[in-house]
């Protein structure tokens, strides 16, 4: 009886060790580094005409394997905006804008299909939904300016991949052109407007989130 009751504490600690060490993972903070990873779309022009094309290249991958959206942003860019309120408090932001000039190019942060494209006036505007190969995740991108040329649902898309450009679309203000970039859990049977939002900020930038 005292090995049997041994045992069974002993599973118990290990099991909370484990549950503890993922919970300090996500939300104490994540130790890993970013690092950049090499992309095959590149020479990417700018549609806004300013300046010279831009090149993507390469693209910096946050420790969940996810790339950083917008082309030419650092982790240090980013600001945790997961938790703000929005239209005057009626509800959560359920994700992060990432400011960027007009323009720049949106990349896929992980490979997958894409799943909608879709236009809301007074929401995300020109919008793309993308869902992970294993059907899990979907990602989605709003308030672009366009799309990539060619961008189509049904498309595979891989870590790197061009999706659009950064904009104000929809109900974004003007002075402040920015992707609004959210996470979903995806339930067996949920559509492309389903989910439950999960905090991007994280598992881009290698910081906690904000409490």
């Amino acid at each position: 009886m005292a090995i049997r009751t041994f045992i069974a504490r002993a599973g118990y600690v290990v099991v909370t060790a484990v549950l503890l060490g993922l919970a300090a993972l996500f939300y104490g903070g994540i130790s890993q580094q970013t690092r950049t990873v090499a992309v095959p779309d590149t020479a990417i022009v700018n549609p806004a005409g300013a300046g010279r094309p831009i090149a993507i290249g390469s693209v910096t991958v946050g420790p969940s394997g996810l790339a950083i959206p917008v082309a030419g942003i650092r982790p240090r860019e980013l600001v945790d905006t997961f938790t703000q309120a929005r239209a005057g408090g009626a509800r959560v932001h359920d994700a992060i804008d990432i400011m960027a000039p007009t323009g720049t190019p949106i990349v896929a942060v992980a490979p997958g299909t894409v799943e909608k494209l879709y236009f809301s006036k007074g929401g995300g505007g020109i919008s793309a939904y993308v869902r992970s190969d294993d059907g899990l995740w979907s990602y989605y991108y709003a308030h672009l300016s366009a799309y990539a040329p060619g961008l189509h649902e049904g498309q595979r898309v891989r870590r790197g991949t061009h999706v659009g450009y950064v904009g104000f679309s929809g109900n974004a203000n003007p002075a402040g052109p920015h992707l609004h970039f959210a996470i979903n859990r995806m339930a067996p049977g949920e559509k492309w407007y389903d989910g439950t939002p999960v905090n991007p900020y994280p598992l881009l930038a290698a910081k906690a989130a904000r409490r």
